[in-house]
């Protein structure tokens, strides 16, 4: 079998030898195209380079396995601009006549990222052109193909039209995700083992190991799959003596994938086999992900953006009396109201990333319609509350007391996890981010979770007498009541009115942090890579304006003077992303941590290779004792 898979590799080399380099167009097209074509000095736009197969027609991942090989571009570029190699998306593997491809059969993109220096003077033609050869193949023939890339450029503004940011979105979705832990490998004989950090439940629908490192595999061997905890082992048959790390990407499901960095090291003995022929998924992961949704959720209603809503709800159960039949009508309708906004989101959410758009969890208060929306609610059920007209849905008018509280519930409920869902809580963090790796028939469920849990309190009181008996009675106490709680409902309409104005101007406010001193920048990429390459500890925090529990945490811990000081001291590093009103980086980054939602803390200790996640509630002692090394 060795010596014919030797001919065949010999004779596809002899076929790209003496296939001619026709004249006639390409059978991959390739065009260059920009996000940007006003790149600003001193910033970075992303460019691509589409490439459409004709039917029958296949292109190559960046190791194309056996016998074919990836893109090779020789750019010529002007002064001042340097070009990323490129990022490849998913790709397909293809065996033909015994031997491995990895391939692209469809229409996809490569995309770069092109760096402008600072000292480049605006107006500048940046326009940028090279040769790219690449191979074409179909399952009889192979054909080297080139062709001259190019795409105007001018140093700019850097402005970036919606229609470019949503299609170059829609070609980041398809490229594999980081890892943020490394993997493990060894050499066994003939056999080759690698252990994945992936936690239970991550789905893995016809999974494939694919190494961009070569001399390592045999690729064409069959790879298994098992689980043994929370790692993913793959054991193939071994080929070449590499050493050292190996680069690879594990294809998960629906064409997503993880880019994993194997370090030598042993590796966990095989656990209980991954079907890999079905969608199904490992339900132990599911479980947990289900059950710490709905504690986080459970959670949620004691942080700071939720108490608002709770005030409505007070009011609701207080009206009902002890009655047993209306709190448990109003208990089922505020259930159904959170759940189904909940499910609702997350439907939509998974829609949108399955169109392209790098979205996360409280996206729905990164658009100032919506913002609006809820500021006109806030300010309507303020002045409800303190008595100004009466709102039937909330305040309880007479018509529909009459015909049952299940009207008021089920709404009460809806606007509850619509304002509350956008802040993650503890344990809430990590159950929202393993819906990017599930497919979503397990991921709705999880979305479902966390609006059962934020109900959860109001079920209780409904069906359990006990708990139901504890409530005050009606009286005229509640008049007082009501009027009080009309001050945090007019501070969320505040909250709201800053928030809209902050994002209609569209500029970035000093949030005061300790970085002031120490660094000055907005979080992105670059500067993160300037602040570690400093030798200094980086403190990297994401947060929005709408999240609530991110400006407690702020006020609480970070710009707290005992925080600022130690910071200052120690020469601390401080990175802000502001996901206020959606940054597909920002999202991006949060994926890579397994987060899909702010707040998120990340520490990274000078020299350390990966960033330390700290947790969603934060303490002055927590960042002092961080900044002093403890």
């Amino acid at each position: 079998m060795t010596f014919w898979r030797a001919a065949l590799a010999l004779l596809a080399l002899v076929t790209l030898t003496i296939a001619p380099a026709r004249a006639q167009a390409p059978h991959i097209a390739a065009k260059l195209v920009a996000e940007s074509a006003t790149p600003a000095p001193g910033g970075i736009t992303a460019i691509a380079l589409t490439m459409a197969p004709e039917k029958g027609w296949h292109g190559y991942w960046l190791n194309g396995g056996d016998a074919g090989f990836g893109l090779q571009v020789e750019w010529n570029a002007p002064e001042g601009v340097t070009v990323t190699p490129f990022r490849y998306p998913v790709p397909e593997a293809l065996i033909l006549f015994g031997m491995m491809n990895h391939v692209y059969e469809h229409p996809y993109a490569l995309l770069a990222d092109v760096r402008v220096d600072k000292g480049v003077t605006p107006g500048t033609d940046l326009t940028l052109t090279g040769l790219a050869n690449w191979l074409a193949c179909t399952d009889k023939v192979c054909v080297p193909e080139k062709a001259v890339i190019s795409v105007a450029l001018k140093a700019g503004d850097g402005q970036i039209a919606a229609a470019e940011r949503t299609r170059f979105d829609a070609w980041r979705a398809r490229l594999p995700q980081p890892l943020d832990r490394a993997g493990a490998w060894e050499r066994k004989g003939d056999t080759v083992r690698f252990g994945v950090p992936l936690p239970a439940g991550a789905a893995l629908d016809a999974p494939h190991l694919f190494l961009e490192t070569p001399n390592v595999v045999d690729y064409p061997a069959a790879q298994s799959f098992s689980r043994n905890g929370d790692w993913i082992i793959v054991e193939t048959r071994a080929k070449g003596d590499a050493a050292g790390p190996v680069q690879g990407l594990l294809k998960l499901s629906d064409g997503r994938g993880l880019t994993v960095r194997f370090e030598p090291g042993a590796v966990s003995v095989s656990g209980k086999p991954i079907a890999t022929a079905s969608g199904g998924i490992d339900m132990g992961l599911f479980w947990a992900a289900l059950g710490g949704a709905i504690l986080g959720g459970l959670i949620l209603n004691l942080m700071p953006c939720v108490f608002p809503i709770l005030s409505l709800k007070a009011l609701s159960l207080a009206r009902s009396g002890g009655d047993a039949r209306t709190a448990k009508v109003e208990a089922v309708a505020y259930t159904a109201g959170a759940v189904l906004v909940c499910l609702a989101l997350g439907g939509l959410l998974l829609g949108l990333r399955a169109a392209g758009e790098q979205v996360g969890w409280a996206f729905q208060l990164q658009h100032p319609v919506s913002v609006l929306l809820l500021l006109i609610l806030a300010v309507a059920i303020t002045l409800n509350l303190l008595g100004a007209y009466e709102l039937p849905s909330f305040g309880g008018g007479q018509k529909l007391a009459n015909q049952g509280g299940a009207a008021g519930g089920f709404w009460t409920g809806a606007l509850a996890a619509f304002v509350a869902t956008p802040c993650s809580g503890p344990l809430l963090g990590a159950a929202l981010g393993a819906t990017l790796v599930l497919p979503a028939w397990a991921a709705l469920p999880i979305f479902g979770g966390l609006g059962l849990g934020l109900a959860l309190p109001f079920l209780a009181i409904g069906f359990v007498p006990a708990l139901r008996n504890r409530l005050p009675k009606p009286g005229p106490w509640m008049a007082t009541f009501r009027k009080w709680m009309a001050l945090p409902m007019a501070l969320t309409a505040l909250a709201l009115a800053v928030l809209l104005w902050r994002q209609v101007d569209g500029g970035w406010t000093d949030r005061g942090a300790p970085s002031a001193a120490a660094s000055g920048d907005s979080f992105t990429p670059t500067a993160l890579a300037k602040a570690r390459a400093s030798g200094k500890p980086v403190f990297v925090y994401f947060t929005a304006d709408w999240c609530l529990s991110c400006k407690a945490n702020e006020a609480g811990a970070i710009n707290r003077e005992a925080v600022r000081d130690a910071f200052r001291r120690k020469g601390v590093v401080t990175l802000v992303g502001d996901w206020t009103n959606g940054d597909p980086v920002i999202t991006r980054t949060l994926a890579e941590h397994g987060r899909n939602s702010v707040p998120l803390y990340l520490w990274y200790a000078p020299g350390a290779a990966q960033a330390e996640i700290l947790p969603q509630i934060l303490t002055p002692g927590l960042l002092a004792d961080k900044a002093e090394g403890r």
